[in-house]
This record gives C-alpha cells, structure tokens and sequence, in this order.
C-alpha cells in the first residue's frame, strides 16, 4: 500500500502559509483549519514546517512577544518528505524513527498533500478490519 492511497482519501486542498507570516498567523490558520502542523511556503517552494508544538517551545522560551515573529524563527527547515509512491509502512518508520507526525508528499518538487499520523493510523485501522473481515469469511466458508 503506497502513500497515493491516504491522499486519495483526504480532502484535497493543500493549506500552506508563506514565508513572510508572523508566528501569530500561523496559530491562527492552524486554530481554524484544526490541524496539527503546515507547510511554509516561499516563491511556490517548501521552505520548511512548523506544528503546534514549535510555536508551543517558542513562546516557553520567549514568551507572548515569539507571537510578532516571522514564521521563520520557530519553523523546521530541513523537512522530511515522501512521495506519493513511498509505502506506507516507509512513511511509518520514518514518522517514528524522527518523531514527527506530519510529513508534506512531493511529486516532482511541488507540494501535493499532507499526511499525519492520525491519517496513518486510521488507514492502516481499515485496512487491517479489512483483513479481519476476509480472514472470517474464509473462515466461516471452509
């Protein structure tokens, strides 16, 4: 099972923020949209990532005023990519091995999606009641 499967499943708008954005802007994009993490974009190119937790170990450090910053500052930029042909199971363990739970899916350098552990987790959920489900049917017909 290949990445292009979760994607195929979500919605297709890709949410991004650019460059430029205060740190505030971010918060408020993610606190509306009610996700966990977006891609940074500059000049129509990933620039880097930023979650809640970075904005969360900003204003730990410097407090209320992190809040006027550009995105820049807190954002992570040597992020970890798959693509839309990667296993699932590739995606798995690079989530687990980095300890990152969002991870943007290029196609040929361009941005098509984004995928989060809890997309993962609800994938590989159906697919093993999937399983479950044949393995009784072949059960029950034996």
């Amino acid at each position: 099972m290949t990445v292009r499967r979760i994607l195929d499943s979500k919605v297709s708008e890709i949410i991004s923020i650019d460059l430029a954005a205060t740190i505030m802007d971010v918060a408020k994009l993610l606190g509306e949209r009610r996700i966990g993490a977006i891609p940074v974009m500059s000049k129509g190119k990933l620039a880097g990532i930023i979650s809640e937790r970075d904005i969360m170990r900003g204003l730990a450090i410097r407090g209320g005023s992190v809040l006027a910053d550009k995105v820049e500052s807190l954002m992570t930029k040597s992020v970890f990519t798959c693509t839309p042909d990667d296993s699932i199971h590739k995606l798995m363990s690079m989530m687990t091995e980095r300890r990152i739970r969002h991870i943007p899916i290029m196609d040929n350098n361009e941005l098509i999606g984004m995928i989060s552990i809890g997309d993962v987790v609800k994938e590989r959920m159906a697919e093993t009641e999937k399983e479950a489900s044949a393995l009784k049917e072949y059960i029950a017909s034996a």
